[in-house]
Parts: C-alpha cells; sequence; structure tokens
C-alpha cells in the first residue's frame, strides 16, 4: 500500500516504524518528516497544513492512504479536503476535531453523551476567570480553549499564577477553569471510522518537565505501557479497557455521529483513575480528548501492537473496524525516555549537535523515535525542544528502564536533558 504519513515528530517516527515492521512492502512517504524518518522512508517538504497540497499530492503519486499525525493539520480540516478527493484519511474533519481544538467544545459533547468529567467554567474576561477561580477553589487548573503546542495547561495553588496563566491565553479567546481531580492518570487510545470503535493498550505519560514531577508542564518527557497496577484494580486491563469503550469512547463517538460530525481516526482519551471507588461509580473520568495519536504514549503503545497497524488505520479510514477483532499486543514492557533540549520548555536551544546515536541504538531492545532532529553536514542537530525519545523494550520494566537509561548514556547534546524516574514507580 502507498502511505502518505503527515508531521515531523517522534508520534510520526513510531506510526512509520510501524508500519515498516510489518514487513508487508508498503510505500511509505512522510511530509515532511525529520532526520530519523528520512533515514528509513521518503520523504517530501510540503505544508501538511495545507490540504490542496496534501490532496494534490495524493492524487498526482497514488497514494492510497493518507495518515495525519499532527493535530495542526486536523484542526485545519486538512482531512476534509483530502476526503473530498477520494483518497481515505486517518484523521478526523475539521468539524469533529474541534474536540481537541476546543476544550469547550469537547466539555460540551461530554455532557451531551454523559460522559464522566470535572467541572468547567468557561471565561471570556479576567471578571468571569477570577469568579471561576474562587467558584472551583486551589488547586487551579486553567486551560486555554485552543491548541497550545502542550503548553496552554497550568495547575497551580498559586492564585496569582493562575490569573496570569489565564490573561495571556484570554488575548486569544476563551479559557476553560476546570475542577481539579486526584489520581492517577492515564491515556487510552480508540480507533474509530465514525461509528465502531476499538481500543489499544493503556500508557501512562510524564507531563512535568523534572523528577518527581516537578517544574513546569511540557508536551511529555516519558512514557510507559502497558499498566499492570490497573489489574490490581479492575482485575484484569482489559476490564478496565471495556469500561472506558462503554462509558467514554463509544458514547462520544456516536454523538459526534448523531450531531453529523463523524470522528474518523485516532479519539485519545486522557483520564484520570480516582485513587478511591470502584470500577463502575466514576472512578475513571475524562480530563482531555486529543484527536490524534499521543506523543510520547504512540511510542511505547505502538512497539507492542501485533496486529497489523495499515490494517487497522485503513478500516478505519473506510468504515471497515466492525468487522476486525481487537488489536492484539505482545507481553513486553515498553519506555520511552525524551531527551529535551538545555531551557525547554520555556526556551530551548537549538542547533546544538546529537552524538552517540549509532551506539544508543546497538543496546538490545532499543531504538530511537526522532522528535525535532536535522542533518547539516554529516551531523544530527536538535531543532527543538523534545528532541528524540529513546524506546526500550524488555521482558519487564526492570529490564525496559535499564536499557532506555543506558542509551541515553551514550548520547551526547550539551545542555540537554531528561527525566531519570520514568516508569520507576511501577518497578518499584
Amino acid at each position: 500500500m502507498k502511505i502518505l504519513v503527515l508531521g515531523s515528530g517522534a508520534r510520526e517516527h513510531a506510526i512509520v516504524e510501524a508500519l515498516l515492521a510489518e514487513h508487508a512492502g508498503h510505500e511509505i512517504t512522510a511530509a515532511p518528516g525529520n532526520a530519523g524518518i528520512a533515514a528509513q522512508v521518503e520523504t517530501v517538504s510540503l505544508d501538511p497544513s495545507n490540504g490542496r497540497i496534501v490532496a494534490d499530492y495524493a492524487t498526482d503519486n497514488g497514494i492510497e492512504l493518507v495518515v495525519i499525525g499532527p493535530e495542526a493539520p486536523l484542526v485545519a480540516g486538512v482531512a476534509d479536503v483530502v476526503r473530498a478527493a477520494g483518497i481515505p484519511v486517518f484523521g478526523p474533519g475539521k468539524s469533529a476535531a474541534a474536540i481537541e481544538g476546543s476544550k469547550a467544545f469537547a466539555k460540551r459533547i461530554m455532557d451531551t453523551a454523559g460522559v464522566p468529567t470535572g467541572r468547567a467554567i468557561r471565561a471570556t474576561t479576567l471578571d468571569e476567570l477570577v469568579a471561576a477561580l474562587d467558584d472551583l477553589g486551589a488547586p487551579h487548573v486553567v486551560k486555554a480553549d485552543g491548541l497550545a503546542a502542550g503548553k496552554g495547561v497550568l495547575v497551580t495553588e498559586d492564585r496569582d499564577a493562575a490569573i496570569s496563566h489565564a490573561e495571556y491565553y484570554l488575548q486569544y479567546g476563551t479559557v476553560l477553569v476546570e475542577e481539579f481531580l486526584t489520581g492517577q492518570e492515564v491515556s487510552l487510545f480508540f480507533l474509530s471510522d465514525g461509528r465502531d470503535v476499538v481500543p489499544l493498550s493503556p500508557a501512562q505519560d510524564y507531563k512535568r518537565a523534572y523528577d518527581g514531577d516537578q517544574g513546569p508542564n511540557t508536551g511529555g518527557m516519558g512514557a510507559y505501557s502497558p499498566l499492570p497496577w490497573l489489574s490490581a484494580r479492575w482485575g484484569s486491563e482489559a476490564a478496565f479497557v471495556d469500561e472506558v469503550l462503554d462509558t467514554i469512547a463509544l458514547p462520544t463517538v456516536r454523538t459526534l455521529e448523531a450531531e453529523g460530525t463523524p470522528f474518523i481516526g485516532l479519539l485519545y482519551c486522557g483520564l484520570i483513575v480516582a485513587d478511591e471507588g470502584q470500577p463502575g461509580d466514576s472512578a475513571v473520568r475524562v480530563i482531555e480528548f486529543n484527536a490524534r495519536f499521543g506523543d510520547p504514549e504512540t511510542q511505547v503503545v505502538l512497539p507492542r501492537l501485533t496486529t497489523p497497524l495499515s490494517e487497522l488505520l485503513l478500516a478505519a479510514a473506510t468504515g471497515g473496524l466492525g468487522r476486525l477483532p481487537y488489536p492484539t499486543f505482545s507481553d513486553e514492557s515498553a519506555v520511552v525516555v525524551v531527551l529535551a533540549s538545555e531551557g525547554y520548555p520555556e526556551n530551548p536551544a537549538t542547533g546544538r549537535e546529537i552524538t552517540g546515536l549509532d551506539e544508543a541504538a546497538s543496546v538490545p531492545g532499543v531504538t530511537i523515535a526522532h522528535a525535532s532532529t536535522a542533518v547539516s553536514e554529516g551531523r544530527y542537530l536538535a531543532t527543538g525542544g523534545r528532541v528524540l525519545g529513546v524506546v526500550a523494550r524488555g521482558d519487564g520494566f526492570a529490564s525496559a528502564r535499564t536499557a532506555a537509561y543506558d542509551a541515553l548514556a551514550k548520547i551526547g547534546l550539551e545542555g540537554g536533558h531528561f527525566r531519570h524516574d520514568i516508569a520507576e514507580r511501577v518497578v518499584r
């Protein structure tokens, strides 16, 4: 199959890796890709957020499936333009992608679908914002309504900091003040063809920049999968997944279908599992929805997938998920640790050389998912904040963690930093 993958991050690198791992002879092109992706498949320099350009390229080159990785092209409506050209697309149209592009839209859909979530108050002025903060109390959760590259959310006890954060985003539109929910966070992906839904395996990511969940929120500094602690509470991971499917994913997809905005693609459910309560009594609530594969969770979920990814993506894009069995996964443990540039997330340094990648990739069980990299005169350079993810698989989390950190020790990046505690809790 001729497949075009749109995007340039580690998520897209993980998608390309999973498609290549099928050994099915796919012709894969990435646009625009990055240095790591370019070392494996053809890349083309085109704007992934320009639907007309993407549709013309796909038509001219006989593309049979377009996979949209990042949120920006989805919110821009690229899927609509490509779909109108008669090409199967894995990714929701603009109206359905608003479930990520607008936090207020997502909350309305949750309310209509009866999905368990926290209270939220919409604010368009500073006075409304202050009143909402006082109503819901601390810790304060303030979210930009639109896309903010993973930096639009602030959770803080500091009322002045919450107001300052909101003031910045009020310049651009609405903000939401939400109820603070306590418990473990879980990321769970669902493939949807607009009506039917099938789940992938849960993962947990780490949003804070530094060890011990300290520092500012980031786009994600690491992740692991599966989540063995879910079995201790639900009896099995499958029981947890089924509950989320029945109470959250399926009602959401069916509500979008009923509103005439079918969701075709990947529904990312960002969940909180309450510290107290039992399965079935709203112990699981939604923090957020995204309209695409999560990063860095994709880097630990897809390497464990044993069902061919291309089969799932094409079925979702063409309305055939209801005819497929649930995807299957290996029993391996997977860990990804993100290497970030100095100054990330506030002001990342770029243009610095990355060394030791071949040595790191030679560690058994390790692959490197490039995120913000380029090649210049034979040298790999960091071009953004999150530079790459070191992905390790092993027979248990102890061996996967050891491999990941052994590989990281071989990589050089001046001022680079990473968390040392990814999946540490699950090993203990």
